[in-house]
Order: C-alpha cells, then structure tokens, then sequence
C-alpha cells in the first residue's frame, strides 16, 4: 500500500471493522427468506441476462459481496500488522484514536493540541506504516506483492 492508501485504511478502520462484522452476522443466517415466485409471475417471461432464479440471484450477489469484505478485511490486517511499530506515546494516542474513528478536530480537541500537530503526527504514522511495508515487500518473494503485505 502507499500513503495515501494507508491514509484511507487508517480513517476508514473503525466503520471497516463494524461492516466485516455486520456482513459475518449476515451470512450465519444465509438464505432464509428467499422465496421461488409462485401464481401468475411464474409464467411470465424473464428479463434477458439474469437468472429468474432468485436463490442463484442472491447466491451471485453474495459471491460478489463476499470479494468485496475480503479487500477490506485485506486492509483491516494490513493496519493491525504494523500497529507494533508505533512506539512514541503521543503517536500511539493519536493512532488510536484514528482506528476509534474519531475526527482530526476531535483528536486535538482530546489531545490538547492543534488539528496542524494531529496531522503532523498521523503523517509521522503513515510514513512508519509505509517504511515497514516497503521493507516486508522487499523480502517477499511471492510474485504478487499484494500477498506480502
């Protein structure tokens, strides 16, 4: 990932996470209320291009949802893997806070310090982030990087 990804990972974490355990609660109880059409709509005819199945519908859309919580439980990872690295006090308050998905106002409010510290900061973060990344990409030796991180 590059700065501006991890940037993104670390504003986005907290509604990241609340949303991959929204979608797992989603799939325990898969397939519940999905009912065949029945009377007269059975005999009409199907739209072109799709399924009138609608279990095979909701099996497509949920394949394709599945694809879309793995990249961001990719990102959710990504974060908490080189959370170790954050090792000055104010850095791990800040990063912290961040994850909790609080504003950047919000935290120096909190912190006592100005929104220009909080960002100076979060930037010192993403820059140890993006460092770490760079070095485990490095001694990956998968063809795709994308794995490694």
């Amino acid at each position: 990932m590059n700065k501006k990804q991890i940037e993104n990972a670390l504003r986005d974490y907290n509604w990241m996470i609340n949303e991959i355990r929204r979608q797992r609660e989603l799939l325990e109880d898969a397939g519940t209320n999905l009912v065949a059409q029945s009377g007269i709509e059975s005999t009409l005819p199907k739209a072109q291009g799709e399924t009138g199945d609608p279990v095979a519908r909701e099996v497509v859309r949920r394949d394709k949802k599945y694809t879309w919580v793995h990249k961001l439980e990719v990102k959710v990872t990504f974060i908490q893997e080189r959370m170790a690295v954050i090792v000055e006090e104010r850095e791990k308050a800040v990063l912290e806070c961040l994850l909790d998905g609080m504003s950047m106002v919000a935290i120096g409010n909190h912190m006592g310090l100005s929104s220009r510290h909080i960002r100076r900061i979060k930037n010192s973060i993403v820059s140890q982030m993006s460092a770490m990344s760079g070095m485990s990409a490095l001694s990956c030796n998968l063809p795709n990087k994308e794995r490694c991180v």
